[in-house]
């Protein structure tokens, strides 16, 4: 699988002795291109993209490769630069990702986080041990601020530390330049050779200076000029869609979110609107009246769009998954089967309407508004190899893969993160009530709606040891539940599809700080449960929950969740806190919490900057709590068959943004 030259860091042969270095010679290396380029040699961690927005961010253009690429190619890209990313593994590990050892003798400019700083230090003899103190949270370490690293900073930063692996030991001509309260070495620096190392994670807000330390080490280490500009990178992306495009036409699925509005307008400043063709399919799973204020704000803009009503088709439709044709989407359980199904369908739909529009077939490309965030979280070879599925998004199936694979995908927006998709649009003239709604996902209600004919159950033995042990979060008039339903999460750089706990409360007036704190704590602790939600009303006092309302895709199961949904989104206009929250999902979900042929709805408020990461909104902070009951009253008088409201408190990781 891997060339002979490269070794796993176990592989002793593969330190260096530190005389093999090559040092710069004259000028900072330069890139061929138009930027200077860092590269960002990904170990296996969900975070590598965030490490890649943040570097962005400081206006310097970022590739992300395998920690296993070849010098040779390195050498070849032509980089200023390398960040190591953090990983799952230990350097000692079996399954420790491969490198080329030539990577640590080249003489660029180098960054080690987490994993990285380990690697780096134990490539160049020093000494990485498992155990002792295991650090998770944010802590306020010393910093050698004589360090060009930590140049204009305190002598105390608060750092986001997540590791069990320690560096013990100083490799030879580096030095210590950080220590955090335990005692550990927090990071690391070789000046001459200008290879750095950090235990903590920069690329994350809860490190408060970690913009600043990046800043150092790509403009003062590394030597950027930080001339990848929004405005540069418009440019560059319009060159782009002209050399894909050519003189073919361009399909545009068109969801009515500002990443396929923006995709469009991007196309439309390209190549002009004569050869693009919008076009938005209706499934049957949009948000109240979705068509109608979708058909309205791109046509204000200047895009004509095309609706499909294609409900039927959608309800009905099955696909292949391993050699096995699933049930109709109208029957299936599996989170998996629906993505699968609505991703391949949205293909086959795209086929018929270029038919409609009597287009030539060879000579058509399907444009999508895929983002960086969609493809990492489908561990897309495009972004990373080494990323772990955590969900298949609807436009990144096997299918699509194939089409893209053929050259009949165009994706102008598959570089950006949300918020610079939003800064874009600002600057094509969409307008600001388009660049600001809220994320709503291809498939739309669909995978809002949990499906099951059944409550999830573990083994009896494993359930009753789960439910033993919420108990021990009965405290102050709070109560946990074991909820028979589960929801997708990732946690530790992997997928996990656990139970839901509920927390419920008999005091009149939530105490949203300890409910919080049990949020962060139960995930760690109750290794079952990766979600945790507040239930409003009475207090739940049992450990655990058994029965369910069998719930599939239908219109009685759509109509539930349009209806909340559009109260929830009612309230956040009113309240003017659309722009409070990045993205607030609410979830249909089959728990009927002891009301027969009832179900539960979940509110999801979701606060972050690049959905790699992110919180939810505090109640009496972010959203009032006046808002929130209002929310609940609402939903239960109004919308017919829901037993209970639930206000999701868990950040992500280890929940993700849907529930599915």
């Amino acid at each position: 699988r891997y060339p002979t030259n490269l070794r796993a860091p176990g592989e002793i042969e593969s330190r260096p002795s530190g005389l093999h270095f090559i040092p710069p010679k004259g000028d900072l290396p330069m890139a061929a291109h138009q930027h200077q380029k860092v590269l960002i040699l990904d170990a296996g961690a969900q975070y590598a993209k965030v490490i890649d927005r943040k570097v962005r961010e400081l206006c310097v253009e970022s590739v992300i490769k395998p920690l296993d690429m070849p010098v040779k190619e390195i050498e070849e890209g032509k980089y200023t630069a390398v960040i190591i990313s953090g990983g799952p593994q230990s350097v000692y590990g079996k399954n420790a990702p491969k490198y080329d050892p030539k990577l640590f003798e080249c003489g660029l400019p180098m960054l080690g986080i987490c994993y990285g700083m380990q690697l780096i230090n134990y490539v160049f003899k020093g000494k990485v041990e498992t155990g002792g103190t295991r650090e998770d949270g944010q802590f306020s370490i010393e910093i050698d601020n004589s360090s060009t690293l930590f140049s204009g900073l305190e002598k105390k930063s608060t750092v986001l530390l997540t590791h069990g692996d320690s560096v013990t030991e100083v490799a030879p001509g580096f030095k210590e330049i950080a220590k955090s309260p335990s005692g550990i070495t927090a990071a690391i620096e070789d000046a001459k050779r200008r290879v750095y190392g950090v235990q903590f994670h920069p690329e994350v807000d809860l490190s408060e200076d970690g913009m600043k330390m990046l800043d150092n080490f790509l403009k003062k280490v590394a030597g950027f000029k930080g001339d990848f500009t929004p405005k540069s990178r418009e440019e560059e992306a319009i060159k782009e869609i002209r050399e894909q495009v050519g003189d073919n036409d361009v399909l545009v699925l068109v969801s009515g979110g500002v990443d396929s509005a923006v995709c469009a307008a991007l196309l439309k400043k390209a190549i002009g609107p004569e050869r693009i063709y919008s076009i938005h399919v209706d499934h049957g799973f949009m948000r109240m009246d979705e068509s109608k204020t979708v058909v309205k704000a791109l046509n204000d803009v200047g895009l004509e769009l095309k609706v499909l009503s294609v409900q039927n088709e959608f309800l009905k439709a099955t696909t292949k998954i391993d050699g096995k044709e699933t049930p109709p989407l109208e029957e299936c359980i599996r989170p998996e089967w629906k993505r699968k199904i609505i991703g391949d369908t949205f293909m086959v739909v795209s086929e018929k309407a270029i038919k409609d529009f009597k287009l030539d077939v060879n000579k058509v490309l399907l444009a999508q508004g895929t983002l960086r965030p969609d493809l990492i979280e489908s561990a897309s070879t495009v972004v990373s190899s080494n990323a772990q599925v955590i969900k298949t998004h609807h436009n990144d199936t096997a299918l699509v893969r194939k089409l893209r694979d053929m050259g009949r995908i165009i994706e102008p927006l598959k570089d950006y993160h949300k918020d610079e998709v939003r800064e874009l649009g600002k600057a094509l003239g969409l307008p600001e009530k388009l660049v600001w709604r809220h994320p709503f996902p291809g498939p739309g209600l669909a995978i809002r709606i949990l499906c099951a004919d059944k409550p999830f159950d573990i083994s009896q033995e494993e359930q009753m040891k789960t439910a033993k042990e919420l108990e021990a979060y009965n405290k102050d008039g709070i109560y946990a539940t074991l909820l028979p339903t589960r929801s997708v999460g990732v946690q530790g750089d992997a997928r996990s599809y656990k139970q839901l706990c509920g927390l419920s409360t008999d005091k009149k007036t939530p105490d949203w700080k300890t409910l919080f704190e049990l949020a962060k704590e139960i995930p760690k602790k109750v290794h079952n449960v990766n979600r945790v939600v507040f239930v409003f009303g009475d207090p739940i006092k049992t450990s655990k929950l058994e029965t369910i309302t069998n719930t599939l895709l239908c219109q009685d199961t759509c109509d539930q969740l349009r209806a909340a949904d559009n109260i929830v989104t009612e309230q956040l206009i009113k309240n003017n806190l659309v722009k409070k929250v990045a993205q607030l999902p609410v979830i249909l979900f089959p728990c009927d919490f002891g009301i027969k042929g009832g179900r539960g709805i979940a509110i999801r408020t979701f606060i972050t900057n690049d959905f790699m990461t992110g919180i939810p909104a505090t109640p009496g902070k972010e959203i009032p709590e006046n808002v929130l009951n209002t929310m609940n009253s609402e939903i239960l008088s109004r919308v017919k068959g829901i037993s209970r409201v639930c206000y999701d408190l868990t950040s992500k990781p280890p929940a993700t943004t849907e529930w599915e």
